[in-house]
């Protein structure tokens, strides 16, 4: 069966189609939290990429951070949902824990640094720094929209404790 889709139908597709990406917010015993130094464009964020079509979400959290600081991590918990209203990309963060390996930079990460939540605070956009706070946090997943710099919509940003 042949299947037709105007223009109009395929704009309206095209407008649908979002990019998934999973992110670890890697917590060590301490309270210092694994962040990387993104070789793209100079920014510090929690270690994260493009979640691949056949792994769970958890488990290619665990793979990006690997692949980009050299630790090895536990998924412990969802902590939040984020999307950049801008680009399309939905992100899902998780909080894990440290079990191994040590750290190193890749292609993808210049820096690789255990930070203190108030470092967080200060060194990354508030769309990033926020997924960090919400992993800290022992509440429900949070849900949360952004510009790729600011979060949109008032939402509240939890400060570091």
């Amino acid at each position: 069966m042949l299947l037709y889709m105007s223009n109009a139908t395929q704009e309206g597709a095209s407008m649908s189609l979002h990019s998934v990406s999973v992110a670890g917010v890697v917590v060590r015993d301490d309270g210092r939290i694994l962040v990387i130094r993104r070789a793209d464009n100079g920014a510090w964020e929690a270690p994260g990429g493009v979640l691949e079509l056949d792994e769970r979400p958890e488990d290619g959290a665990c793979r990006e951070v690997l692949e980009e600081t050299g630790i090895k991590v536990d998924a412990v918990r969802l902590t939040g949902v984020y999307k950049n209203m801008t680009r399309g990309i939905v992100a899902l963060v998780f909080l894990c824990r440290p079990i191994g390996g040590e750290e190193r930079t890749s292609s993808e990460s210049v820096a690789v640094q255990w930070f203190t939540p108030e470092e967080i605070e200060s060194h990354m956009t508030e769309a990033y720094s926020v997924r960090v706070l919400d992993a800290l946090g022992s509440g429900a997943p949070q849900v949360r929209a952004h510009d790729g710099r600011q979060l949109l919509g008032g939402t509240h940003i939890p400060k570091a404790s």
